[in-house]
């Protein structure tokens, strides 16, 4: 059931005071009164009103000083003025120092009905838009992407300016950093917000497919296309298209995403007719384009089509400051009933460890300890095997043996064992493999297929 709306009735007058509360009580307000600014102003430190009715000329504080006191707090309670002295001056000064309406006495019942009620409805529709751009800001702001570093603070800088342009952007940065948080960051603090933002993993298509998902395809055009379909570019037309991966892209696509680019328009698997289109790209990749260029594994001319602005996001070892602040993130996000600590051995431990699964691999970790333990503490009882192991120390310290090694053979049985762990640790699935080990599907079950795995 909806609470009742409060107003506070300030009169000098016994009788306006008891009439308007009577009248209001009958419209289903609750009401309130006091009978100058002094006493109004104790009870605004005791209470919480939606509207104030208040006089104009009172004894002690008038209306207008007790108008200035309730705008220097900083609540958000209108307020109505009342005078039966009515002058232009008063009614200016009163709209100045933030009033909503001037009322001047004696006004009819229905009048001052009809003022409070615009009034109150007035607040609400402004409450309702604070509220939406707390929730806008909360999703895409920069509320999700936790951190006060350095580095952090800059990339903040970056994405505000870049997000008032429309360039292409690029983001670079290893897997689990939260690229594609930055670029929906862009999208929705850009003047394209209420467009669509359309996001594709292009390593996760298969080649055959991807040119139609990109540019959609006619009725027809291949066995299987029984239906028009739209495009991303299309689908995102006035918006964000954001290419995570773009690296993976074939040399086929390459040139095609080029052309779409240049011309600003796309054509239809199939079709005949060019497609304009008006859309802003945010490509993503955690391997080194220009290096990909200087192979010849990327085309120069798209790399630096998308690459107008460069964004690298720092891998989460290099900002491990942020870790405790993301830790209370996610206990939050993931059990917000729930008031956990974390023992200062399981902090310890997260600090100390490499990442390099970067956040998103910090985030599976808590959650598992979430799930593991009951308690109001966590502690290193909840970490998955790896925390346990010494890998990276135990090769550091490899010493070449007196006769020699095969070296091709022994780099084959670190390279085994790395990805059996890497395997083990995703559950088999060779896409989070993937990620986890910074290199590209395709690199991965090139790797798998090679050693028998």
């Amino acid at each position: 059931m909806k609470a009742k709306q409060r107003i506070l009735v300030v009169d000098d007058e016994q009788s306006m005071r008891e009439f308007l509360s009577i009248m209001l009580s009958r419209e289903g307000y609750l009401v309130e009164s006091a009978q100058d600014g002094e006493s109004a102003y104790e009870l605004l430190a005791k209470n919480v009103y939606d509207l104030i009715l208040s006089d104009i000329r009172m004894p002690n504080l008038d209306g207008l000083s007790l108008l200035k006191r309730v705008k220097e707090q900083g609540t958000d309670t209108t307020v109505i003025m009342m005078t039966a002295f009515s002058t232009t001056e008063q009614a200016v000064e009163a709209m100045k120092q933030g009033a909503y309406d001037y009322l001047t006495k004696p006004f009819k019942n229905d009048e001052i009905r009809l003022v409070i009620r615009n009034a109150l409805q007035h607040r609400q529709l402004r409450e309702e838009n604070t509220r939406l751009r707390q929730v806008l800001d909360c999703r895409y702001g920069f509320d999700q992407l936790i951190g006060k570093s350095r580095v952090m603070r800059e990339l903040y800088r970056l994405i505000e300016k870049v997000a008032a342009s429309s360039v292409n952007v690029l983001i670079t940065g290893d897997s689990g950093t939260g690229k594609e948080l930055v670029a929906r960051s862009i999208h929705f603090n850009s003047s394209r917000c209420e467009a669509p933002f359309v996001a594709v993993n292009c390593g996760a298509i298969p080649e055959n497919l991807l040119e139609s998902e990109l540019f959609g395809h006619e009725k027809g055009a291949f066995t299987g296309a029984v239906n028009t379909k739209l495009g991303l570019f299309e689908a995102a037309e006035g918006g964000t298209l954001f290419l995570d991966e773009v690296g993976e892209l074939p040399q086929s696509m390459q040139v095609k995403l080029l052309r779409a680019l240049q011309e600003k328009q796309v054509r239809r698997v199939g079709g005949t007719a060019d497609i304009h289109t008006n859309v802003r790209i945010v490509a993503a990749t955690n391997i080194a384009l220009d290096e990909a260029v200087n192979r010849g594994e990327f085309r120069n001319d798209l790399y630096y089509r998308l690459n107008v602005i460069h964004l690298h996001l720092p891998a989460l070892k290099e900002r491990i400051e942020d870790i405790p602040l993301l830790i209370q993130s996610f206990c939050e996000k993931l059990a917000p009933k729930r008031h956990v600590t974390l023992s200062s051995e399981l902090m310890q431990t997260l600090l100390d460890y490499s990442w390099p699964g970067n956040v998103r691999e910090l985030e599976n970790v808590i959650e598992r300890c979430l799930i593991l333990e009951e308690g109001d503490v966590l502690t290193v009882a909840g970490l998955p095997p790896q925390f346990g192991e010494n890998f990276s120390r135990q090769h550091l310290s490899f010493q070449l043996p007196e006769e020699g090694l095969n070296l091709e053979s022994y780099m084959e049985s670190v390279e085994r064992e790395i990805l059996q762990q890497a395997l083990d640790r995703c559950q088999g699935v060779r896409k989070r493999a993937a990620e986890l080990l910074q290199v590209s599907f395709r690199s991965l079950r090139y790797r798998l297929d090679k050693l028998g795995l």
